[in-house]
């Protein structure tokens, strides 16, 4: 017998009632800016339509669920932190949805391979998606559109672990994404920037 998973409805439900019980007054769902869904008991394994409540929310967080797709952004007009680490999704697409908004992405843990939806991302700054299934280059070059991408966690995909251990991921990796200023949470060190400081 297949066991159901919590819905974003009752885990909303849940989530503003324990609210409610810290803060001595109920809880909008439509007004919270900052709404905690992770690590649900059974867990959540959709994002369901529930999720386009969240109007004013901008930190999202799924993450340590079962959800295997990102669906139903669509309302969130606010959002620019969603977490969906420790899920089972396997692409990206649906986070176009909030393309308009999010500024961090934490996806680490999953099972995602092509980066393509993150294209749609504009002002996304942080990137966390250790410890997924991205292989080559073709696809990290993806992340190139991403402008204002300051900071990236890639420990654990197939591709930085291979290019770690010939020495060259790290230059590789600042040479396509110029931007960054932190690579798998050290400082990226450029030439300039030294020369820069000493002026």
């Amino acid at each position: 017998m297949q066991s159901k998973g919590t819905t974003i409805k009752d885990a909303l439900a849940k989530w503003a009632e324990k609210e409610k019980q810290e803060k001595g007054e109920d809880v909008k769902v439509s007004e919270a800016k900052e709404v905690k869904l992770y690590f649900q008991i059974p867990p959540i394994d959709k994002m369901d339509a529930s999720l386009s409540t969240l109007t004013s929310c901008e930190r999202l967080s799924l993450s340590t669920n079962c959800i295997e797709k990102i669906a139903n952004l669509n309302g969130l007009k606010n959002l620019k932190i969603l977490s969906l680490g420790r899920n089972a999704i396997k692409n990206l697409n649906g986070v176009e949805a909030v393309a308009e908004t999010l500024e961090q992405l934490w996806i680490s843990y999953n099972q995602i391979e092509k980066l393509k939806a993150l294209q749609a991302l504009k002002k996304l700054k942080v990137l966390y998606m250790s410890n997924n299934n991205v292989k080559d280059w073709a696809e990290f070059e993806k992340l190139q559109t991403l402008s204002n991408l300051v900071e990236l966690l890639m420990v654990g995909n197939p591709l930085e672990e291979k290019h770690t251990l010939d020495g060259d991921w790290r230059d590789r990796a600042t040479k396509i994404l110029p931007n960054l200023k932190k690579l798998d949470g050290e400082p990226v060190i450029k030439q300039d920037d030294e020369e820069e400081q000493e002026d």
